[in-house]
């Protein structure tokens, strides 16, 4: 893709749909599977807590958040980032299955990248840990290739006139992930100080890297 679509106005807007979490019901079915096969004794809660926390703390969004603090910090790594990605990814021992082909998109300012998957929901998990109920919406798969401006403006982001909107269509063989802008005034932060302000949206471009003293939601 990478051209900037034209958009028009749609009844599905960010109000009315919480683009962060899943909807309380499919978090208390999902509560209520987990009690009902502990209970009987086909799962161990030890094992439950322990993919849990696989996907939260080791191939969840904060390994995007390394890689792109070290971009910032090391030119000679963001160059390799975006030349081989993979590779360089793997540097941080980040390679697994839903990853193994990776494609990094920069944003600048004069050009902001948005991910998708208009077919399923593939998304890079060892970077950014699994994908989001809206990811997997029909609607945001089919509206952000079409207006990608309007989908950016339900998530609070609001572009210039003159940045260039790019999508990125993910597929089962190659999958993105955005390099957002590093925030103003970031000048001498550390890089673990850089990882806190690296947002899960960021990375997949429906949102920007947080400024300083800013907290992170998502």
């Amino acid at each position: 893709m990478g051209t900037e679509h034209d958009h028009h106005h749609d009844h599905h807007s960010h109000d009315d749909h919480d683009h962060s979490e899943p909807p309380a019901d499919v978090a208390l079915r999902v509560k209520a599977l987990e009690t009902l096969l502990t209970r009987r004794g086909y799962v161990a809660a030890e094992a439950l807590d322990a993919v849990v926390d696989m996907f939260e703390t080791k191939v969840g969004p904060r390994n995007g958040a390394r890689v792109v603090a070290r971009a910032w910090t090391d030119p000679a790594y963001r160059q390799r980032l975006l030349e081989t990605p993979t590779a360089a990814i793997a540097e941080f021992g980040f390679i697994n299955r839903q990853g193994e082909h990776m494609r990094v998109v920069e944003n600048t300012p004069q050009v902001h990248n948005v991910v998708v998957c208009t077919l399923c929901s593939c998304y890079p998990w060892p970077v950014l840990g699994l994908p989001p109920v809206w990811y997997k919406s029909s609607a945001y798969r089919s509206r952000v290739v079409i207006e990608p401006r309007a989908v950016l403006a339900e998530f609070g982001l609001l572009l210039p006139n003159d940045v260039e909107v790019r999508v990125w269509d993910s597929t089962a063989e190659l999958r993105y992930m955005v390099l957002p802008e590093r925030p103003i005034g970031t000048e001498g932060m550390p890089e673990d100080a850089l990882t806190s302000l690296v947002t899960r949206d960021s990375m997949i471009g429906t949102g920007v890297a947080h400024a300083p003293g800013q907290a992170s939601t998502r």
